[in-house]
């Protein structure tokens, strides 16, 4: 698919990877934003886009964002927390979401769009983890919703005739990431340089890609994948454990705080402690990250601690 001159909807666009979706899309298309701002932050979206406030488990809202003019929808909408205490709310809601941009989509004639999935829908599978890994045995309740939303766009993509990309994220960071490790840290250590507190036992190791290569991913993938429904991992080829980002955030704000364990192998319930994604069909498709796991997050946290 040829993302120039189209006419683009971005559910989830205000928020941390849709922002910068939003930035990449709108020179050279025509975007539309819809964001009920939970999570997202609308001073993020450039003028270049058409913003919408509002929540796309509303089917009102989404027939406003979804038209037989769209070309291609960007479906980043969703509550996020993976160790939530609400997960029957969080799960109802983002299968919501699916099922009512789905709906529109066929309702209208829509028949392009891309789905931003997770690696939790994995589970602990061993690694690198490749797209037709079987059996998906998520286990936190928001892989679950993932991989159960999956479903439903598989069904829609081969018996609808809605081409379909679906992305399962590593750890994307980069400006703007909120809620997460490399921002924690940074408000840690700036409340106090000398000590820092690290869920789990800190040997947690996962993969981190930036924003920046998350969302060239994306675009070629969309560009270059044919067929019905094309799955694709977004990763890198290396990991960084927890205390090695506790390591980077230290030594860019100039810092040698003590760590101290809060215990365990993971860090939170539902939490995957070791996660690397194959990023060999990525590769097959023509693109590969520009930055390691650990550049990646060095990268990020010069950029947060500017802003945090």
């Amino acid at each position: 698919m040829d993302l120039h001159g189209t006419q683009v909807t971005v559910t989830g666009g205000a928020g941390f990877v849709g922002s910068h979706l939003v930035e990449r899309l709108a020179p050279d298309n025509d975007v539309l934003v819809v964001d009920d701002c939970a999570n997202g932050d609308p001073s993020a979206v450039p003028d270049a886009a058409t913003f919408l406030e509002g929540d796309v488990t509303d089917p009102a809202v989404v027939a406003d964002a979804i038209t037989a003019q769209t070309d291609v929808v960007f479906h980043l909408a969703a509550a996020k927390a993976v160790d939530t205490d609400r997960p029957r709310e969080q799960f109802e809601a983002n299968a919501a979401m699916t099922y009512n941009v789905l709906e529109r989509m066929d309702e209208v004639g829509a028949d392009a769009l891309a789905y931003t999935s997770s690696s939790t829908v994995y589970g602990e599978a061993p690694r690198p983890t490749p797209e037709d890994y079987a059996p998906l045995e998520p286990i936190s309740a928001y892989g679950a919703g993932k991989l159960a939303e999956e479903g439903l766009i598989s069904t829609y993509a081969h018996s609808h005739g809605i081409q379909s990309w679906v992305f399962r994220f590593a750890n994307i960071v980069g400006p703007r990431l909120r809620g997460a490790v490399i921002p924690d840290f940074i408000e840690k250590l700036r409340e106090d340089p000398d000590r820092m507190v690290i869920l789990g036992d800190g040997k947690q190791e996962k993969s981190y890609m930036h924003v920046e290569d998350c969302v060239d991913a994306i675009v070629h993938v969309v560009e270059a994948a044919e067929g019905p429904l094309t799955q694709c991992n977004l990763g890198t080829r290396t990991t960084t454990s927890v205390d090695r980002i506790a390591d980077i955030v230290s030594d860019v704000l100039g810092v040698d705080p003590t760590y101290e364990y809060t215990g365990g192998d993971r860090g939170w319930t539902g939490d995957v402690p070791r996660m690397r994604l194959s990023v060999e069909k990525l590769a097959g498709l023509g693109w590969e990250p520009d930055r390691s796991s650990d550049d990646a997050v060095r990268q990020a946290a010069e950029e947060l601690s500017e802003e945090l």
